[in-house]
Parts: structure tokens; C-alpha cells; sequence
């Protein structure tokens, strides 16, 4: 990797970083605010909808976005052609649930999600005014301005919404809360992006890029379908309120196992494009980049798993008790989940676009099949088994592939991580031993994140000092 290309995906990396727990940090005191003002059942109905918004959101894409990153050069053609299209078929796909609306309704047996999923539909047009934008600024890795969009937008949204919930329009209040995030996004993409589209449709350009995009677009529509069809199944076979439960605890789980990957995904993903050619140096980075997020999202999510309880009291209040053990079973699979894209999006790179649907539709039924037996034999907690079963099953037939493809094997891979993983365990034992021990639940949950860390920090120390020694490095040259 070129001096340049490091210091950008360096620089990449920090803004990334910054636009993720920005935009984390706050939504989190969103969280907590809104679970107070708000009741399980007022994001279970929001859950429920949430497949038929993010399916659609698929659509819009079309994965036409990846294939112009994954293009060395798209023209202004190419960004203008695909713009017109996402705007229309954003505007077709609002029309068709906005029909559908009733009979979704009809399927849950709840009428008042008719009015709010045609209200909540209009993301979907707010959302195709901002992508190719949103596009540009990653191809050009010029992440410092999707976080400064990131962070004003998610805050402006927050305070607003915080504000409705108080007054008390219950689920209308978070519908709100997706609708002007959405805005202001579109608003200050176009602000900062300075682009707009030319008046210009080529259907040669939407051809080219369809050839690779089609493909992906196929597979993000598997992967999100498989993502969210345990909601559908606790939707339609349990009341909201059990919806709502699941919901906050995925939600809270996917701050940890995905915060990480997603700031590395965000830069890795072009990183990995311009290195295609290097197969060397395209192993070099996605071991780097694999174990990097292992370093972190490993003892993040097992040591939530210890402080669950008191963590889930703290930040949303008592009525929320019941979502601890979904919390504890979701974050075991966020172990799997943390390293997934790294390897999904390095085979992207390669341009195998026809692979990755192929392999997408095999893992994503085999998941389906593990839900969906885990439902029928145990109810929702063999659902959460079966998302546990699904996790792994998906990194490691994309670590497969990476074998295949680039040449790091699943072996090389798992030895990589094994050091970090039995560090994160012994932590997590002792810990857990700490908790047990321990009858006050504030002292308790203090002792076993001291403990947790302290031995986390020693054992790395001996067996991964240079995973420390990199976190301090760049700690001190992003305070320079």
C-alpha cells in the first residue's frame, strides 16, 4: 500500500471512527431518553414494519452504489444515470407499500400499522436523494464530511424526536425520528457533496453497472431478507411488546459487534479496491483489518455479556428486564457477526459479484433453515439459537471464499484470531466468576469490569503486544 493510499485509509479510519460513535453516542442517550418516554410496544410495531422499509431501501440501491465504488473510474454519466434511476424507483416502490399497507396490516393483525408504514415509506424517496452523493464522498474517501453530515443529522433528528415522545405521539415519534434523519441527510449531502446530477440517462452506463451491481443487488436483498426474518416470525407469532424486546436487545447488541466493523467496512471496502491487483497485499490488509476488529469487538461483547443485566436496567429502566437473555444469546452471535463484511466485502473487491450472490443465496437458506427449526422446536428462544447457528455458519463460508478467491486461508484466519479469542475467554471467566460472587449488583458489575479489562490488558500484553502497541500508535498520531 502506497504512502498516500495509508495515509488516507488512516485518515479514513479516524473519521470513520468518529462518524460511527458520534452518531452511536447519540442515538444511545436517544435510547435511553426515548425507552423512558416510550414502551416496548411502541418499538415492536416499528419493529415489525422495519423488513418491508429495509427490503425496499435494498431496491433503491440496487447495488448499482457498490459497483461504482468498485469501478477504478465512473464518469459523471455513470453518477447521473444511476441517480434517475434510484429517484424512480424509489418513488415505484413508496406506491407499492403504500398499496400493500393494509394487507401487511391485515397480516400482523395490528390496523394502525397501515398508517404508519405509509407515513414511514417516505424514507425511502428521502433516502435515493442522498446516495449517490453519499457515494462520491466514499469513493473519493473523504470521510471527514460523511461525519460531519452523520453527527448533525442524527442530532438534529434526536432532539426533535425527544421532543414529540414527550409531548406523546408514542410510535409516530420514531417514525418521525427516521423520517428527518433521512432529510437532513439528503439536505446536507447536497450541501457538501457539491454534485448534482446532469440531465443525462445512459443506458450503456446502467448496463455495465447493472452487470456487476445486479449481482449485488440480489445479494443484499437475501442477506437483509435472512437479517430481519426472525422479526417477521416474532411479530406475526408474538405480541408487540415481545417484538419490542427483541428489537431493543438486537439494537443494543448490534452497537457493539457491528460499531467497529462498520467504521473499517466503510473504508476497507474501496482500500481493498484499489489493492485488487496485489493479491499479497490484499492478504496483508484483510489480516490486519480482520484481527484488528477481533482485538476489540471479542471482549466487548463477552464482557456484555457478564454486565447484561445491569447494563439494560441502567440505560433503559426496569421495563426493559426481559430483554437480558435475548441480549446474552444476540451478543454470543455478534462474536461471528463483528468479522463478517471484512470478508464478504474483500471478495466484492475482486469483482466477483456473481460468486458472492451464488454463495449468498446457500448461506442465507442454510441460516433461514437453523431459524427457522429453532422457532418450530423452542419458540423464540431456538430462534435465537438458530441466529446464533447462522452467524457463524456466514463468517465462515465467507472466510471460504476469501480462501478461494485471495488466497488467506479459513486455517491462517482462525489462527490469526485464536490468541485474541482465548484472551477475551480467560477475561470473561474471570470476570463472570467475580459477578457471581458478588451480591450488590452496582458493586458487582464495577469488580468484574475492572477485572475484565486489567486481564484483558495483561494477557494482551504478553500474547498481542503489538495489537497495543498499533492502538497506541495511532492513538498518539490522531492527538498530533
Amino acid at each position: 500500500m502506497d504512502s498516500g493510499l495509508k495515509q488516507k485509509t488512516v485518515s479514513g479510519m479516524i473519521w470513520s471512527f468518529v462518524q460511527r460513535f458520534g452518531v452511536m453516542i447519540i442515538s444511545f442517550f436517544s435510547n435511553i431518553i426515548l425507552a423512558r418516554l416510550l414502551t416496548p410496544d411502541d418499538y415492536g410495531l416499528i419493529g415489525m414494519l422495519m423488513i418491508f422499509i429495509l427490503i425496499a431501501n435494498t431496491f433503491v440501491d440496487g447495488g448499482f452504489c457498490a459497483a461504482l465504488i468498485q469501478k477504478k473510474e465512473p464518469t459523471e454519466e455513470d453518477y447521473s444515470t444511476i441517480f434517475y434511476w434510484n429517484l424512480f424507483f424509489s418513488v415505484v416502490l413508496y406506491v407499492l407499500l403504500f398499496l400493500s399497507a393494509p394487507y401487511i396490516a391485515q397480516f400482523y393483525k395490528l390496523p394502525l400499522l397501515s398508517s404508519v408504514l405509509r407515513v414511514q415509506g417516505g424514507v425511502l424517496i428521502l433516502n435515493s436523494l442522498s446516495i449517490i452523493q453519499q457515494n462520491r464522498l466514499r469513493k473519493q474517501l473523504l470521510f471527514k464530511h460523511l461525519s460531519l453530515v452523520g453527527i448533525f443529522s442524527a442530532f438534529l433528528s434526536l432532539v426533535i424526536t425527544i421532543y414529540l415522545a414527550y409531548l406523546g405521539w408514542g410510535v409516530w415519534a420514531l417514525v418521525a425520528q427516521q423520517l428527518l434523519m433521512s432529510l437532513f441527510n439528503a439536505v446536507l449531502y447536497w450541501i457538501v457533496g457539491k454534485w448534482s446530477p446532469k440531465l443525462v440517462f445512459s443506458t450503456k452506463s446502467f448496463k455495465e453497472l447493472f452487470g456487476f451491481g445486479g449481482f449485488m443487488l440480489l445479494s443484499n436483498l437475501i442477506n437483509t431478507l435472512c437479517n430481519n426474518i426472525q422479526g417477521l416470525l416474532i411479530g406475526k407469532f408474538f405480541s408487540p411488546h415481545t417484538m419490542g424486546l427483541y428489537s431493543q436487545a438486537r439494537k443494543l447488541e448490534e452497537v457493539a459487534s457491528t460499531s467497529l466493523s462498520s467504521v473499517v467496512d466503510q473504508v476497507s471496502y474501496p482500500v481493498l479496491a484499489e489493492v485488487q491487483s496485489d493479491r499479497l497485499q490484499m492478504i496483508k490488509v484483510i489480516k490486519k483489518l480482520v484481527t484488528s476488529i477481533a482485538f476489540f469487538s471479542f471482549p466487548a461483547m463477552l464482557l456484555l455479556i457478564v454486565i447484561a443485566k445491569p447494563v439494560i436496567i441502567f440505560l433503559y429502566s426496569d421495563k426493559w428486564v426481559e430483554c437480558v437473555p435475548y441480549f446474552q444469546i444476540l451478543c454470543v452471535a455478534g462474536l461471528a457477526i463483528s468479522l463478517q463484511n471484512i470478508n464478504y466485502y474483500a471478495v466484492a473487491a475482486m469483482g466477483k459479484s456473481r460468486t458472492l450472490f451464488n454463495w449468498t443465496l446457500i448461506k442465507r437458506v442454510l441460516g433461514i433453515v437453523f431459524i427457522i427449526v429453532g422457532f418450530v422446536l423452542y419458540g423464540i428462544w431456538g430462534l435465537l439459537i438458530g441466529m446464533v447457528m447462522a452467524s457463524y455458519a456466514l463468517y465462515v463460508i465467507n472466510a471460504l471464499l476469501v480462501s478461494k478467491h485471495i488466497g488467506y486461508t479459513l486455517w491462517q484466519q482462525f489462527k490469526d484470531l485464536l490468541p485474541i479469542l482465548l484472551i477475551s475467554v480467560v477475561s470473561f471467566l474471570l470476570a463472570y466468576f467475580v459477578s457471581a460472587l458478588t451480591l450488590s449488583l452496582v458493586y458487582g458489575t464495577i469488580f468484574s469490569i475492572l477485572i475484565f479489562v486489567f486481564s484483558y490488558l495483561v494477557l494482551s500484553w504478553f500474547f498481542e503486544r503489538e495489537k497495543l502497541v498499533l492502538v497506541r500508535s495511532v492513538l498518539l498520531r490522531h492527538k498530533k
